[in-house]
């Protein structure tokens, strides 16, 4: 159903764990770390940005990792908006959002501006960064989407708890709405994830992960 709202716990206080599939929604170990090793340097960012670059991602959740991309395109002084679309199921409570961001202080600048303009899902024109927040199943509502995006975020909770997000069908639908050269990336380096895209079309290449994750997965659409 669409536009359920994501139901929370606290690991000390300070990290917010889904309850309904029972996993994190960032890195014990540093959150902000992982994001710009694994979604922005496993797509080529910030060296590949251009006009009109857009990503997009399956998983919103705190919104970290648009922060995080948001801060690279401000800091690689790209001239017009960063178009950013994502696709959640679960949207977290505002609140709670700004409770679970206190943990990163590098991004609290794009933190107060996103959460000042923020009313839920839909769409938020924060200026150098145009976002877009579609609510409900991404298996229904990525159909029926029509762009066309230049890289990836795929960054669902664990395949092994939520495989719904991982799926063959999916990631041929990731592909389907891919510029050519486009790419994607993924802390999980699962093989049935591996599998699905590269039954979609992508070359996939398995590369060292973060911190304790031995590996992970980057794409590209020829």
């Amino acid at each position: 159903m669409a536009d359920q709202q994501a139901r929370l716990s606290w690991r000390d206080g300070a990290v917010p764990v889904s309850d309904q599939f029972d996993d994190p929604y960032f890195s014990i170990q540093d959150g902000l770390a992982e994001t710009e090793h694994v979604f922005l340097a496993g797509n080529g960012l910030p060296a590949r940005f251009g006009p009109g670059f857009h990503i997009a991602e399956l998983g919103f959740g705190t919104g970290l990792n648009m922060l995080a991309a948001w801060r690279a395109w401000e800091a690689a002084g790209q001239a017009g908006p960063l178009r950013f679309t994502s696709f959640e199921a679960f949207p977290m409570a505002p609140a709670d959002m700004a409770k679970a961001l206190e943990a990163f202080p590098a991004v609290a600048p794009w933190t107060e501006r996103f959460l000042a303009g923020w009313q839920g899902t839909g769409d938020c024109d924060l200026g150098s960064l145009q976002l877009e927040v579609i609510g409900g199943d991404a298996r229904v509502s990525l159909p029926e989407w029509t762009g066309q995006v230049d890289a990836w975020f795929l960054d669902g909770f664990s395949p092994a708890k939520n495989p719904e997000l991982w799926g063959e069908a999916l990631m041929g639908q990731v592909a389907s709405h891919t510029a050519p050269g486009g790419s994607a990336a993924t802390y999980t380096a699962a093989g049935f994830v591996r599998r699905g895209l590269e039954a979609a079309g992508f070359e996939v290449t398995r590369i060292p992960g973060y911190g304790r994750k031995r590996h992970m997965t980057k794409a590209v659409l020829p």
